[in-house]
């Protein structure tokens, strides 16, 4: 059955689940010279496609990705980051979307060979035969936690709204708003630094599917709070 998309919730609904001070930021994916406010650098050859959730950007998964020149949540102490994707197959571990602190001291959105230290929100995931899986992870300056349930696999070729949520004591991962994994961890909030779609920061694990928006809220949502796709 083919899907549609509920719109994205109000602020006004967060002031009345008693969070009114709020900020959120939507950004949709619908061309490739400007995101949520942000100039961005093409690689590749990402395409504007139409879909039952609106205009998404497809990604071929060989060297397709696009640098936003900006990011949300800086200084958040909580937050909420929602993507509306599409995986469509491909290799074993992909990256679609690398939220990156830029280091004051090099300049760099993420280390030139080896660990990664710079401070980030990952969104990965993990293709079988039987399906992906959602690899989420956090690094701040005070730790880190990765959140990944390989027995929670679920149908290529469909939209969904993967969600990560911290709380300001502990992270979470969910798909359509079910709860994949949950975990502690201490959290600095992050400073200013860019974004990459499709792919890592240091072009390696292209993502193979579509991306139609992200949302990002400087508080921990609950799951009925969530974007969401219907049929």
């Amino acid at each position: 059955m083919r899907r549609g998309v509920l719109a994205i919730l109000s602020c006004a609904l967060i002031g009345a689940a008693g969070a009114a001070s709020a900020e959120q930021t939507v950004w949709r994916f619908d061309n490739l010279s400007r995101i949520g406010g942000f100039a961005t650098q093409v690689e590749g050859q990402p395409r504007i496609v139409s879909s039952p959730v609106g205009k998404a950007l497809r990604f071929d998964g060989k060297g397709d990705s696009l640098f936003v020149d900006g990011r949300p949540l800086v200084g958040a102490r909580a937050f909420t980051i929602e993507v509306m994707v599409r995986p469509e197959g491909g290799p074993f571990a992909q990256r679609f979307m690398h939220i990156a602190q830029t280091d004051p001291a090099t300049g760099l959105d993420t280390a030139p060979s080896g660990g990664d230290p710079n401070p980030r929100f990952m969104f990965e995931v993990r293709v079988t035969d039987g399906g992906w899986a959602l690899d989420a992870f956090v690094n701040s300056r005070s730790g880190n936690k990765p959140l990944l349930f390989m027995d929670k696999l679920h149908p290529l070729g469909r939209w969904y709204v993967v969600t990560q949520t911290y709380d300001g004591k502990t992270y979470r991962a969910f798909v359509d708003g079910v709860l994949q994994g949950e975990g502690d961890v201490a959290f600095t909030p992050h400073g200013p630094g860019h974004v990459r779609v499709g792919a890592r920061m240091n072009h390696v694990d292209y993502f193979k599917g579509s991306i139609a928006q992200a949302r990002f809220t400087d508080r921990a949502l609950a799951p009925e709070e969530f974007l969401k796709v219907v049929e």
